[in-house]
């Protein structure tokens, strides 16, 4: 069908708009306007055009070439619900803002993600499958250390961002995940530790010098920006400068509500589009469009580590992570862990393209193994000798050189490759259950590089670096044994775990944990022992603090407040909780026997339980402890 301009005259202000051209005329102006099955709101919308400003003529234009007439269907006169038509454009504006290209490419992008979706094209098509080229770390060992040291080195020229965007309703707690105690012995939440390993990481690098201030952005959304910032304004940054402190919010995108990229409006509300999130891929364009990348680069950083919100092991991998990067010289470095043979995370993979291009991605469980089986592999996705899949588990944590980063963001601004995923009525294919929108993910950034880039991957042990939680306790417990839980209960018992484990390796004879179940989820109980990151930034400044014979036994309870704590022939055997300031330095030593601290067993369903707790399935009952408080700087020795 042909298109014609219609230009229509008022008292005020003249506008053009294109639409598909037939022969009727508009009542209020006594124009011709187009006839098609949106003829009530051809009429309408022009009556309207008084309320638009030049932007969102321009939005409306483009709409209907795109169509999207349905929009603006049945709207009534002028006079009636204006303000709901202002805020209906307002939205529309902003929706166009904050999309790569604007709601033309949205749309665009979306009828060809959705035509490929719907005729089951394959993503992979012509690309073979081979193992990528990484780091493999071993906890503790010379390589180790030497990686280890070197990020310590490298973290002065480091910039953090962490992506935290999401609520905790999936895990059955109604905050912000990253107000979320990280563990229940001191109740750091997950911003907490996160910010106060960042300042470890800036006093650990400054080497003496004048201390350089660690740059750090928080991606929010609607969801999350407020109470993120009340948290840390409530906690006075929790020791951040807060002009250290940038948080960048994520706007949602436009649900679609068929095949031809309709866009979706609310069911009660014909003036508003439905929004749905975007992924954490938005990180990208965010920090391209506030222009935070470049004012890094002019001060002379070089790093920029991209991290998500409820890992509470993360950081005690991201110094050998980043001495990896900067040794190696990625320009890309995916943490990983090892990875059974199927098992549900992402394989980090190269995929060589028939043509000849390349790169090196991260590959979603369900498509890794078929994408082998089709490329020669009749096994597909299996153990090697190892024991593990030679693909390696991908963490979604990122650590990236910044110059190559805003070379590449400066020709895509930002913009991710995207998919869709729409859930269809039936086999047909032709209608969905519910809207569903585009979406983008943060690791799947390398898909536009070029082949010269370098792209590697750092394996860390799963019990140093890898225990998120995002599941709630009823799914966790439906999780088939001997697969990991995810949960609240499993992420703190991992963090005793590493903890404990990093302690053996120091020499101190800790006890073997014990099997217990909360929440359905059967855990190891290892020691709860829990310190502060300045305290144990790395393996080598652990070991430097731990002298002679000690040892832990399994109902013991250990919390190090304190950078200058050091520990020389204690024996634990129950609860020792010591804090001091950071000019204070404290030798703890002799034996330590009290009733200490006991774990019981919380119902998640018990109402009369706070959330943080339910949600774990257990409490602890302080019976008896041994706590010092060093408040003055000093020399000091405790003597048990």
């Amino acid at each position: 069908m042909m298109a014609k301009k219609v230009l229509c005259d008022s008292d005020t202000m003249k506008f053009a708009f294109t639409l598909p051209v037939c022969s009727v005329f508009c009542a209020h102006h006594h124009l011709p306007l187009p006839l098609s099955s949106a003829l009530p709101m051809a009429s309408s919308l022009a009556d309207n055009y008084n309320l638009l400003n030049p932007k969102q003529k321009e939005l409306v234009e483009m709409l209907l070439n795109n169509g999207q007439d349905h929009l603006f269907r049945d709207w009534p006169p002028p006079g009636v619900d204006d303000h709901h038509k202002n805020a209906f454009f307002e939205q529309l504006v902003r929706l166009d803002s904050s999309y790569p290209g604007g709601l033309e490419a949205y749309i665009k992008n979306a009828k060809r993600l959705l035509a490929a979706s719907k005729a089951g094209r394959n993503p992979f098509d012509g690309f073979t499958p081979s193992v990528p080229t990484g780091e493999t770390l071993t906890f503790g060992d010379e390589n180790f250390i030497e990686f280890e040291e070197a990020g310590v080195r490298e973290a002065c020229k480091a910039a953090f961002v962490l992506v935290a965007g999401g609520l905790g309703e999936r895990l059955g707690y109604s905050g912000i995940k990253v107000a979320l105690p990280a563990e229940t012995t001191t109740g750091t939440s997950f911003l907490q530790l996160y910010i106060e390993y960042i300042l470890a990481l800036q006093e650990a690098s400054s080497q003496g010098g004048s201390q350089t201030q660690i740059p750090f952005v928080i991606m929010t959304s609607d969801d999350t920006h407020d109470r993120t910032l009340e948290l840390l304004k409530s906690n006075s940054y929790f020791g951040m400068q807060p002009t250290q402190v940038t948080l960048l919010k994520q706007e949602k995108v436009a649900c679609l509500e068929d095949n031809d990229a309709r866009l979706a409006l609310e069911p009660q509300n014909r003036y508003k589009i439905q929004t749905k999130p975007h992924g954490h891929g938005d990180v990208h364009s965010l920090l391209y469009s506030s222009g935070i990348l470049k004012q890094w680069y002019d001060a002379g950083l070089k790093w920029v580590l991209f991290f998500q919100d409820t890992n509470g092991l993360l950081f005690k991998a991201i110094p050998s992570a980043l001495g990896v990067s900067a040794t190696k010289q990625y320009h890309v470095n995916s943490l990983a862990v090892p990875r059974k043979a199927k098992e549900a995370i992402g394989g980090i993979t190269r995929l060589t393209h028939s043509d000849g291009r390349s790169m090196v991605i991260n590959v979603e469980y369900n498509q890794l193994d078929p994408l082998l089986r089709a490329s020669g592999y009749p096994d597909g996705d299996e153990n090697c000798e190892t024991g593990y899949s030679p693909f390696p588990g991908n963490i979604n944590q990122l650590i990236l050189e910044l110059g190559p980063y805003i070379d590449e963001l400066s020709k895509t601004k930002g913009a991710i490759q995207e998919f869709v995923n729409p859930k269809y009525k039936d086999a047909s294919k032709t209608s969905f259950k519910s809207s569903t929108r585009l979406e983008c993910m943060m690791q799947d950034y390398p898909k536009t590089l070029p082949p010269s880039a370098r792209v590697g991957f750092t394996v860390m042990e799963t019990w140093l670096a890898y225990a998120p939680v995002k599941n709630n306790a009823e799914d966790a417990a439906k999780v088939p044994k001997g697969n990991p839980y995810h949960s609240a209960t499993s992420g703190e018992m991992a963090i005793y775990r590493a903890n404990s484990i990093t302690l053996k390796k120091a020499g101190v004879l800790v006890a073997d944990p014990v099997l217990q179940v909360f929440n359905g989820q059967e855990v190891e109980v290892w020691p709860r022992v829990t310190w502060k990151p300045k305290w144990g930034l790395t393996f080598s400044l652990i070991k430097s603090k731990v002298r002679g014979n000690c040892s832990i036994s399994q109902r013991s309870t250990l919390a190090i407040k304190g950078e200058k704590i050091f520990i020389e022939n204690l024996s634990l055997d129950g609860a020792l909780i010591i804090d001091a300031v950071d000019d204070a330095e404290v030798n703890v030593s002799g034996s330590v026997q009290n009733q200490g601290w006991t774990l019981e067993t919380v119902d998640y369903k018990d109402a009369s339980e706070p959330e943080a707790l339910r949600i774990r399935g257990f409490k602890f009952n302080k019976i008896e402890q041994l706590e010092t408080k060093y408040t003055q700087p000093g020399k000091f020795d405790l003597k048990a």
